[in-house]
């Protein structure tokens, strides 16, 4: 006969090995639902385009967001962390990104949303590069499940430009 901890640890060993092979099979049955994210960015107004006395350019805008989540939640979805990013190129990167809003989005009754807002986060240039500058605003997301792995994406959102001349 075993003894009672070869019995316990037979069954702790069982249990744990169940429960994992549970959360692998929910976190593989995330990647059979459909999801259809869509997002809507317009710019409202230009508060502020001015250079700053150490010569940089910061740009204030007031922003129209409107987007719908919701199709990122499944059983396994604990909250999406969302982001608008400002995109553009300057001669010396070939990508610059700037966070202007984010928010946690914690159930899928908030994941549809529209909010008029002002740039959360100061969107700054290092030097003088955003005079007349085409820029994309995009939506990034980030599903964080209750197990399994995190997944990103994002609506890439085209056809923004900014003055040619400081406000």
């Amino acid at each position: 006969m075993h003894s009672f901890g070869y019995r316990a640890n037979a069954l702790l060993t069982f249990a744990v090995t169940a429960l994992a092979f549970i959360c692998a099979i929910a976190s593989f049955s995330d990647k059979f639902s459909n999801q259809n994210p869509s997002a809507e960015i317009q710019i409202l107004n230009i508060n502020r385009f001015k250079k700053q006395s150490r010569g940089n350019d910061e740009v204030s805008l007031t922003l129209d967001i409107a987007a719908d989540l919701q199709s990122l939640f499944t059983w396994n979805t604990k909250q999406i962390f969302a982001f608008v990013a400002a995109e553009y190129e300057t001669p010396k990167n070939s990508l610059n990104q700037v966070s202007l809003w984010d928010a946690i989005i914690p159930a899928k009754e908030n994941a549809k949303f529209r909010i008029q807002v002002s740039n959360k986060y100061r969107f700054i240039d290092q030097g003088h590069n955003l005079r007349g500058k085409e820029f994309n605003l995009t939506l990034h997301w980030h599903v964080m499940p209750k197990t399994g792995k995190m997944f990103a994406d994002k609506i890439v959102m085209s056809g923004y430009s900014l003055p040619d001349a400081y406000r």
